[in-house]
């Protein structure tokens, strides 16, 4: 392994700050970046502490510091040191009745999620979902979902990703190529989709390829039967190579879902190899569990030429929040609303 490069993985941490065996670790396995989660977020001068000590040991200011900050029931950062932010579906309420409205609303929204990330260091916002449920799905994606048709949740996916650049934050748009038709969770077991090529095209895919410009995504752990019957999308390097690169045309950074999550099988190490070798740029591997951690890292590689390029890409795309007033954009936001 070439040392002076980072890990193509994206590591998660256990606790509010670093014990001596992950520093030790970390240093080691130079990951790409970190995410954190609810169990590594208590106030802002804790969060903000963890984030500088988790660039300090890969010596890069611009290392990537995910998290999923969606609103809702998928927030890390939670009330009273936090606002609660407002599900997917309350947007999606609002464009029945107003898109403009529902467009600016949710503009305004991810820039005050974005204003909030920028203080404590946060780089990579892991939303908008742009999964479009069908009836009798699992509720996993429920009210995340920006709506129930592929041209409210591409409207609102747009208007909250862009807002999300605006405030100086990556967007993730997730799970590429769609997780709205599975009937299980793929946290605990791994989703089946046997809709037609045309269906998924028609309904699944349209918001990813609407919005196939977006700097990172990230793929679904979920078998779809039509384009690849033997490996779910994050480890099948058909539906990577055929339909995410090519049909849908994204070209930015492509990260796994958890590789922790009981979806995918097989060792951990033979995990992470499977993810990169079908295609994906990075490993996300999310528990901080460090048995399964030096696992990851043995199954990885250094981040390619190619990944290289799509980081440069993306950090180009944000733009410069100095003199958001994310107070008036409250006021505001909750005018609408």
């Amino acid at each position: 392994m070439d040392t002076n490069k980072p890990s193509a993985v994206i590591f998660g941490c256990q606790g509010l700050s670093l014990s001596v065996e992950e520093k030790r670790f970390f240093t080691e396995a130079r990951p790409l970046g970190f995410i954190l989660f609810e169990r590594n977020c208590r106030d802002r001068a804790q969060v903000s502490a963890l984030v500088s000590d988790l660039k300090d040991i890969t010596g890069r200011n611009a290392t990537p510091i995910l998290i999923d900050q969606e609103g809702g029931r998928v927030q890390r950062l939670k009330p009273p040191e936090w606002r609660a932010a407002p599900t997917g579906a309350a947007f999606a309420a609002l464009a029945d009745q107003d898109m403009s409205l529902a467009e600016e609303a949710i503009a305004l929204n991810s820039q005050i999620i974005a204003a909030d990330l920028v203080e404590l260091g946060i780089t990579v916002n892991c939303a908008p979902v742009l999964d479009v449920p069908v009836p009798f799905a699992h509720d996993i994606i429920g009210d995340r979902a920006l709506g129930l048709d592929p041209a409210t949740v591409s409207a609102l996916g747009r208007a909250s990703a862009q807002g999300f650049l605006d405030g100086g934050v990556l967007p993730v748009i997730k799970h590429i190529p769609g997780h709205g038709r599975a009937g299980v969770d793929s946290h605990q077991e791994l989703p089946l989709v046997e809709a037609g090529q045309a269906d998924l095209e028609a309904r699944d895919f349209a918001p990813f390829k609407a919005l196939n410009d977006m700097p990172w995504a990230m793929t679904a752990h979920v078998v779809y039967t039509a384009l690849d019957k033997d490996h779910p999308a994050t480890t099948s390097a058909h539906i990577i190579a055929e339909t995410v690169r090519g049909l849908l045309g994204f070209s930015g950074v492509l990260v796994s879902d958890d590789i922790g999550m009981k979806a995918l099988q097989g060792s951990f190490e033979e995990k992470a190899t499977g993810v990169l070798a079908a295609g994906c740029d990075l490993v996300l591997h999310c528990s901080g569990e460090m048995a399964e951690m030096e696992e990851t890292a043995a199954g990885t590689g250094t981040v390619s030429a190619e990944t290289s390029a799509r980081l440069a890409k993306a950090n180009s795309m944000l733009g410069n929040p100095v003199g958001f007033d994310a107070a008036a954009a409250l006021n505001r936001l909750n005018e609408i609303l």
